[in-house]
C-alpha cells in the first residue's frame, strides 16, 4: 500500500489538514495517510526537522513524506523533492530538508513551473498532488528538473575537546526533559571515567539509564534511544524549574 507521511504546522483547529488530506486521497483513494505531527510551533523549521529528522528512518523504505511548513514564507526558494536514504521528501525549499542528515539528498528535484499555480495553500494545491502521485507510482523527476540552489540551513553544534563538551538544548518535550545535541559517541570517546555535567544551577556526576533512576523532584541524566543526552526532574518539569529554554548552553567537563 503506498504510504505518506504528513508533517505540517497547522494545527488540529481548521480545515488545512483534512483538505490536503482530502487533496491526496482525490488522486488515490488508496493512499495509506500518516500523520507525524500537525502540532510543530508555527514557521518553526527547526522543531519541524527534529521531528521529521528523528522519526522518518522508522518508516519504511520508500516511503513519500509530504513537509508543509512555512511553505509562503519569504525564505522558500519554489518547491522540491529529493531522495534521502531511500525516502522521498516533496517540500518547500527553505532549508528544513537540508537538516535531515548530515550529507545532502542524492537526488534533488526542482519543481517545474508547470506544476506550480498562483495560492495561499501551495501545500494542497501543490505539494499534495506531487506527493499523491509519487506514492502511487510516479518518480520526482516526473515533475521537474535537477536542482541547483539547494537552501541550507546550519544546525547547532556542539563543541568537544579532551577537557569538556559544550552542547546545547535542542529541544525541551512535554514532559520539560531537555533534548541536547551531544552524542553519546563523543561523549564515550572522550569520557575519562569522571565528569561533572553542569546544567543552570544544577550539577551531576553520574548518568542514569532511565527516568525513574531518582527521587521525585530530584535532576538526572542519561543518553536517550537518540543516543543524545536528555536531562529532566523525575515526576517534574525541568523547562519550568530550572530556567533553561532552547539553545540553553550544557557543559560536561572532564575530570582527568
Amino acid at each position: 500500500m503506498a504510504l505518506v507521511t504528513f508533517l505540517s504546522d497547522f494545527g488540529d483547529q481548521d480545515y488545512y489538514v483534512s483538505a490536503v488530506k482530502a487533496k491526496m486521497l482525490s488522486i488515490n483513494p488508496q493512499l495509506n495517510i500518516i500523520d507525524i505531527s500537525h502540532k510543530i510551533e508555527p514557521y518553526d523549521l527547526e522543531h519541524a526537522a527534529f521531528v521529521l529528522r528523528y522519526s522518518f528512518r522508522e518508516f519504511p523504505k520508500g516511503t513519500v513524506h509530504l513537509v508543509g511548513i512555512n511553505t509562503t514564507g519569504a525564505m522558500t526558494q519554489g518547491y522540491i523533492g529529493v531522495k534521502l536514504e531511500d525516502h522521498i521528501f516533496v517540500g518547500p525549499n527553505n532549508g528544513i530538508l537540508s537538516l535531515l542528515a548530515d550529507h545532502d539528498p542524492g537526488i534533488m528535484v526542482q519543481f517545474a513551473d508547470i506544476h506550480l499555480r498562483d495560492t495561499t495553500f501551495p501545500t494542497k494545491d501543490i505539494l499534495a498532488p506531487i506527493a499523491a502521485k509519487v506514492a502511487s507510482g510516479a518518480a520526482i523527476h516526473d515533475f521537474g528538473g535537477p536542482l541547483t540552489n539547494f537552501k541550507k540551513l546550519m544546525s547547532r553544534q556542539a563543541k568537544a575537546t579532551k577537557e569538556h563538551i559544550i552542547g546545547h538544548v535542542i529541544r525541551i518535550d512535554r514532559y520539560g526533559n531537555f533534548i541536547t545535541n551531544i552524542h553519546k559517541d563523543i561523549f564515550d570517546k572522550l569520557n575519562p571515567g569522571k565528569f561533572t555535567l553542569q546544567f543552570g544551577r544544577e550539577t551531576v556526576s553520574k548518568l542514569q539509564t532511565g527516568y525513574d533512576q531518582v527521587e521525585a523532584g530530584d535532576a538526572y541524566a542519561f543518553f536517550n534511544s537518540l543516543n543524545l543526552l536528555e536531562i529532566g526532574i523525575h515526576h517534574g518539569h525541568a523547562g519550568n524549574l530550572l530556567g533553561l529554554k532552547r539553545d540553553s548552553v550544557i557543559y560536561i567537563n572532564f575530570e582527568s
